[in-house]
């Protein structure tokens, strides 16, 4: 058996989240074997990719996406293999999706490996958060199932009463569990009565179509909710990750919060960046049907702001792949659409596009920190993140400088659209390698089976305190 590395990626500018150095890149057994100064020869590889010029950085880790997800009447109509291979596509190597129960029977246990199950069909690796939508005695065991599968993270609603709504009380009990497991606790905060009550309101006025959706769901639920589940997290001790926000305002509780220690953590998504609530009066609304809703241009453009700044500290696609047809169905009734957008492909150039016009724009470090080594990092997901020896060879050749305009009928999501059809952006992958098989190169895309691992993840506080102090080694260099 040859000792000869299976891939080496040369001459590329390495670049992670805390800094960037010219390095050859040396891959053996799927994991990254080695960084060799770029002044010394290239090692021997079976394959050598010269990425001269060219700036290597790790493979993205999207922690928001649904996969073949049932909510009410609808499905999503990905499965693991379409969504996997959409993701590769978009330079990302690493999806968490959740195991949210489809309804009250289905338990959050059964949930999460009825996903688990599914994602063999993956072509790139996956973990998965659980979910919790109403308390009883068996949910701190089933809590417990969960963690010694390796699923460290519950996500609940403070929203979406009679469906996937959690209740004060539930959220509060599940903190606790969470604490006790050393896990995270993901939530998506809009505060349900008030979206209730303005929703009716436009119900009863006729205003209720999709062009009246930012109208029915107002910032200030967001951040109210934020701001009481902020109290619930200090007065449980749990760490709290808030999915998909919006405004401003929102981050600013957040970053609040963690001045006052509380661990606590902001996450956007690439179409409050770059899309505002204008949509709705488009000629096809329907394609921004989401939750919580595009914003005003003022509240984009602060919250860009609050990215480049290092406020938000990661960048997740929410991916739900609903196609034209399931949004058209009622447009004419918002309470009766399936919400959520494609994006888990685009989800490198959009969010790279909107640091670019950032008020004081951004580094490619400040990027990579959002699009991988931060998701890696507050998921303590294990080998993810970093180009550092020892950790898995999920390796991305961007180029910062590609535009591209999206074509939705081209893309690989399994759906007919892309909220950002039309639209040029900045910065592509030109390979894609993933557990250091190249998946993506000019040769176009080189599918490699349903090879995707499940990535088991570590306690929440324990992965914390092992890499605070971390520091990759400089590139080895042999005179």
């Amino acid at each position: 058996m040859s000792d000869t590395p299976e891939l080496v990626i040369a001459n590329g500018t390495v670049v992670n989240s805390f800094g960037r150095q010219e390095a050859h890149v040396v891959v053996r057994e799927g994991r990254i074997d080695r960084l060799v100064d770029a002044a010394e020869p290239i090692p021997a590889g079976v394959r050598v990719i010269d990425a001269a010029g060219r700036l290597v950085i790790p493979g993205g880790v999207d922690g928001h996406c649904h996969v073949a997800q049932v909510t009410g009447r609808f499905r999503t109509l990905d499965d693991y293999r379409t969504t996997s291979t959409a993701a590769l596509w978009g330079g990302t190597t690493t999806i968490i999706d959740f195991g949210i129960p489809r309804d009250a029977r289905e338990t959050p246990l059964a949930a999460v490996l009825h996903k688990k199950e599914l994602a063999r069909e993956s072509r790139c690796d996956v973990a998965l958060h659980g979910s919790v939508v109403s308390w009883d005695e068996t949910v701190p065991w089933q809590l417990e199932q969960l963690a010694a599968e390796g699923v460290r993270s519950v996500k609940m609603y403070t929203t979406n009463r009679g469906s996937t709504m959690a209740d004060g009380d539930t959220i509060l009990k599940v903190m606790r569990e969470m604490v006790r497991l050393d896990g995270l606790t993901y939530i998506h905060a809009e505060h349900d009565p008030i979206i209730a009550d303005c929703t009716q309101q436009h119900a009863d006025d006729g205003r209720i179509g999709i062009e009246h959706l930012h109208r029915t769901r107002p910032e200030l639920a967001e951040e109210v909710s934020v701001k009481e589940t902020l109290a619930m997290a200090e007065y449980t001790g749990a760490p709290v990750y808030f999915v998909h926000q919006s405004t401003p305002g929102a981050v600013d509780l957040v970053t609040e919060a963690r001045e006052r220690g509380q661990e606590a953590y902001s996450e956007t998504c690439p179409h409050y960046l770059t899309l505002d609530d204008s949509v709705y009066g488009s000629v096809m609304p329907e394609w921004y049907a989401c939750c919580p809703p595009m914003r005003s241009p003022q509240t984009v453009a602060a919250l860009r702001d609050r990215l480049a700044d290092g406020a938000i500290h990661t960048v997740a696609s929410d991916h739900s792949c609903y196609d034209l047809t399931q949004k058209r169905e009622r447009t004419d009734d918002i309470r009766e659409m399936p919400h959520g957008l494609p994006g888990v492909e685009t989800r490198m150039p959009v969010t790279f596009t909107a640091l670019l016009e950032a008020s004081r724009g951004a580094r490619v470090e400040d990027f990579v920190e959002v699009f991988s080594a931060g998701p890696a990092r507050i998921n303590a997901l294990p080998g993810k993140g970093s180009i550092a020896p020892g950790f898995d060879a999920d390796l991305v050749i961007f180029d910062p400088a590609e535009e591209r305009a999206v074509d939705g009928g081209a893309l690989h999501m399994g759906t007919d659209f892309s909220p950002f059809e039309g639209r040029t952006l900045t910065g592509w992958p030109a390979v894609v390698v993933s557990a250091g098989r190249v998946v993506l190169d000019g040769g176009g895309f080189h599918d490699p089976g349903p090879v995707g691992n499940f990535v088991a993840r570590n306690g929440f506080r324990e992965h914390q305190a092992t890499t605070a102090s971390v520091r990759v080694p400089a590139a080895q260099s042999t005179r």
